[in-house]
């Protein structure tokens, strides 16, 4: 259960780079510059109290190698403006990022397995820093250390997403960890290139993109949405359940990866408490990292958006009729879809269709974060305890997992649901089916849950 603890923000200031910067424009790429992509997600990092360093400061520390950091991730400091053509690019003002301080009446420890998203201190840890979301004009990260009374702390940012996913992100969290550790330049230098991943002249677009396909009606769940009550329920998937999943599965099937078999466990459990109609089309998104296919060249430090989200469909009834091997096999061939003409097409797509949303009529949508790598920063303190996802992306169709180490000292994927209470308890017995023995007790599932209204 979530603890209620008082917080004390001091007022926000603005870090801006250390040395001179260039005043440039800087142009996004197409697969930046989308409009599912104007938003911002959280990271958070959290880190016990280490005996070692118990005189120095995190605040101190962090702010400077931020500042050192900015001057070889400049446009980070810059704000967004609508250039030609209703495109966005980056003015390389130097302004600087949102920086705030804060400290909590509570000690670390006492959060316990609290601190897994969906984070329930969100609001909290990361102060909604007036104009610091909007897209034009704001600054383009928010930065928050907040310090616990057990000489604890947490770093959370809020990242633009329009600037970077998750793996460009973590490269400037990478370098800002190694300058605070005496460091003199980043490990890995920043590249910009966003030319590399822009639309072709002419642009040329032949595959049936399912992700991007046009709503004519509302889902369920956004019928009901104003209705009723949404729960966030965090399930987690450790060793014994990827061994349950797997042991049941036919021989040729045995070999997926874990991504595959979470996916599909979730995607089948889902559908079936959704009560859905039979004949309904269903969809699979996973979000899928296009860094180190050869032909576009991406060179190490880029740092911008290179996540395509391909999607397979399949019946309803379908869907929750066959085995769970049927499931794994559509989330690998949705990730199957990644080849040079799909990629290139895609981007084309994008390009010439006024950045579409991606579809989110009966989609499920999924990226795995848990090998990004933040669970690994350390700033001098040694690692986090938990480093990751804040939230989870916790919405009516998308869950975004997360790497979490129990107290045992296993290492869980927790994958973050949204559904409607009643949909969510059904989808909670569906889902131990295909995890636990059947002798197993229910509540054996490690799950948190948070009620809200959207």
């Amino acid at each position: 259960m979530a603890l209620a603890f008082p917080v004390k923000h001091r007022n926000p200031e603005l870090i801006v780079p250390a040395e001179p910067t260039p005043h440039e424009i800087k142009t996004l790429s197409d697969l930046d510059d989308q409009q599912s992509l104007r938003s911002h997600y959280p990271m958070i990092m959290f880190y016990k109290t280490n005996p070692f360093v118990k005189e120095k400061d995190p605040v101190g520390i962090i702010r400077e190698a931020i500042a050192k950091t900015l001057v070889y991730y400049y446009p980070y400091a810059g704000r967004l403006i609508e250039g030609p053509n209703n495109n966005l690019v980056v003015d390389c003002t130097g302004e600087g990022v949102v920086f705030v301080v804060a400290d909590a009446q509570v000690r670390l420890e006492e959060l316990g397995d609290t601190i897994c998203p969906p984070c329930p201190y969100s609001e909290l840890l990361v102060s909604n820093v007036s104009n610091s979301i909007e897209v034009f004009g704001s600054p383009l990260m928010m930065i928050q250390v907040t310090r616990f009374i057990c000489g604890g702390f947490v770093l959370a940012i809020l990242f633009n997403h329009l600037m970077s996913d998750a793996l460009g992100s973590i490269q400037f969290v990478n370098a800002v960890s190694e300058i605070a550790k005496g460091a003199s330049t980043p490990s890995t230098l920043p590249v910009w290139k966003r030319e590399l991943v822009t639309a072709r002249n002419p642009p040329h677009s032949a595959h049936a993109l399912h992700e991007y396909e046009p709503m004519d009606h509302f889902d369920y769940i956004t019928k009901i949405v104003n209705d009723e009550i949404i729960v966030r329920k965090s399930f987690s998937f450790g060793p014994k359940e990827i061994k349950y999943i797997r042991k049941n599965l036919p021989p040729e099937f045995r070999s997926s990866s874990k991504f595959d078999m979470i996916t599909a466990c979730l995607w089948r459990s889902r559908t079936k408490a959704l009560y859905l109609d039979g004949e309904e089309i269903f969809r699979i998104t996973c979000m899928i990292n296009i860094r180190g296919k050869k032909f576009l060249d991406l060179p190490t430090g880029y740092y911008g958006n290179a996540i395509l989200c391909p999607a397979t469909i399949t019946k309803a009834k379908t869907l929750c009729e066959n085995p769970l091997e049927y499931a794994i096999k559509l989330v690998k061939k949705a990730r199957s879809q990644v080849t040079k003409d799909y990629i290139r097409s895609t981007i084309d797509y994008i390009a010439t269709k006024g950045r579409p949303q991606l579809s989110h009529f009966w989609n499920f949508i999924v990226s795995d974060a848990s090998r990004v790598g933040f669970e690994e920063l350390d700033f001098g303190w040694g690692k986090p305890i938990y480093g990751g996802t804040m939230n989870g992306g916790a919405t009516n169709d998308n869950s975004v997992y997360a790497l979490f180490r129990n107290k045992n000292g296993e290492d869980l994927v927790v994958v973050p649901v949204c559904l409607p209470v009643a949909a969510m308890e059904r989808f909670e017995k569906e889902l131990n089916k295909v995890i636990w023995e059947p002798v197993e007790d229910s509540n054996n599932l490690n799950s948190i849950m948070i009620a809200s209204k959207l």
